[in-house]
This record gives structure tokens, C-alpha cells and sequence, in this order.
């Protein structure tokens, strides 16, 4: 089933050029018809699809579309629309981005699906550094593991440049132990968007990633 067509791509084209309220204004009925709704019924889907990976957790409930408006308070980019759609689907809950969970985002550009334990506060962070600590070469296997290397490179994060003395040794030899984030992402072309198989092509993808997942899940106690 199709659920986005051209038009939801031909949008964020001329957005791209023409990102400015006045202009929205102008198209939000375009935006309402070609985007947004059509958008909400694809997450919905993927919804349905992801839930047999998280039997325990009805994930009609923990699904999150972001807004198009950007936050420009901080931001020297005033802008004030995003150049994409996104939608987080989070077994943990709407907030809770430290359990890994799926993430979509889509443009004219290209279409992207994370994972990942993103931000986990300071004893979320001990746990996960703990966990790879005494299961390293498990770690060390699913990171290099070709399926996972071959559709999302690596994982990626900020790191703390030093790590206290239990850590030390280990940071020497996986460096990924000094990360203060952990996710990972892999990209499609734009023209998946209209396809028919485009659910299956997302969550074939996302399925590459559960290893690393359960492991983080673990880690985190869950």
C-alpha cells in the first residue's frame, strides 16, 4: 500500500527554497493534505508493524509525530520549519529515548531510520558502561558484526574525552565505551517514500538492529 506520494516530496522541495511563515501560510492546505495526514496514517502503520518486536508494549500509545515548526529561541538558524517529517515509535514510552527504539525521518533528500540508547542520564550511562565493561567481546562482535556495519557504518555519540579509572583500560582498546550517546542510523533513496513496499523496506532494515538493541535493553535493565 502507498501511503506518501510525489507530492509529499514535491513539498519539502519548495520548502527548501521558500522557508518562511508566509509561504506555509500560503500552503498549508498543501501541507495538511500532502504531508501531514498522509504522514500520520504511515506512522500508525508502522506502529502495527514494529509491535510483534515488543510484545509487551502497545505501541499505539507510545508513537510520537514531531511538529514541522523548529524551536528558533536558541537557534542562530531562524528558519522556522523543519526540512523534514519524523516520527519516534519508543517501547519505553514517548520520552523515553535512552531504550532503544525506532525513529523515521523522511525529506526530498532521503528517508533515514535510527536506533539507539540516545542521552541516558548518568546512571543510565554508568549501566551501559558497566555492561560493556564485562560483556566486551559480545560488544565488540555486534558492533563489527557485517550485517550491522554494512547498513549502519557505526555507532555514533558525543564521548567524554576522560572516563574514570575502572573504564580507563577499556576506553584504550573500544573507544565506544566513552560515549555519552549511542545510536546509529541508515539511509534510503528519497523515491522509497512512494513505494508500496516502503513499511517492509524500513522495518527490514530496523530488524538489523535489534541485536545491538537487546543488548542495550539489557544493559539498561529492561
Amino acid at each position: 500500500m502507498k501511503y506518501l506520494n510525489e507530492d509529499f516530496l514535491n513539498f519539502f522541495k519548495a520548502l527548501e527554497s521558500n522557508n518562511s511563515k508566509e509561504w506555509f501560510d500560503e500552503n498549508r492546505k498543501h501541507y495538511e493534505k500532502a504531508v501531514k495526514k498522509p504522514f500520520k496514517n504511515l506512522a500508525l502503520e508502522l506502529c502495527k508493524a514494529l509491535q510483534p518486536y515488543y510484545p509487551n508494549v502497545d505501541l499505539s500509545n507510545n508513537f510520537s509525530i514531531s511538529r514541522i515548526n523548529r524551536d528558533i529561541r536558541f537557534s542562530a538558524d531562524k528558519t522556522p520549519y523543519k526540512d523534514h517529517m519524523g516520527v519516534m515509535i519508543l517501547p519505553g514510552g514517548k520520552k523515553d529515548k535512552t531504550r532503544p527504539g525506532f525513529y523515521m525521518q523522511a525529506n526530498h533528500k532521503d528517508v533515514r531510520v535510527y536506533s539507539g540508547s540516545y542521552m541516558p542520564d548518568k546512571d543510565q550511562l554508568l549501566l551501559i558502561r558497566t555492561y560493556i565493561l564485562h560483556n566486551l567481546e559480545e560488544f565488540n562482535t555486534l558492533v563489527n558484526a557485517k550485517e550491522f556495519v554494512d547498513s549502519f557504518g557505526e555507532i555514533r555519540g558525543d564521548k567524554n574525552k576522560r572516563l574514570s579509572a575502572n573504564f580507563k583500560d577499556t576506553m584504550e582498546i573500544q573507544p565506544l565505551i566513552a560515549n555519552k550517546s549511542f545510536y546509529w542510523f541508515f539511509k534510503l533513496k528519497p523515491e522509497v517514500i512512494t513505494q508500496d513496499d516502503l513499511i517492509n523496506q524500513l522495518i527490514t532494515g530496523y530488524e538489523k538492529s535489534l541485536p545491538l538493541n537487546n543488548f542495550f535493553e539489557k544493559a539498561l535493565g529492561y
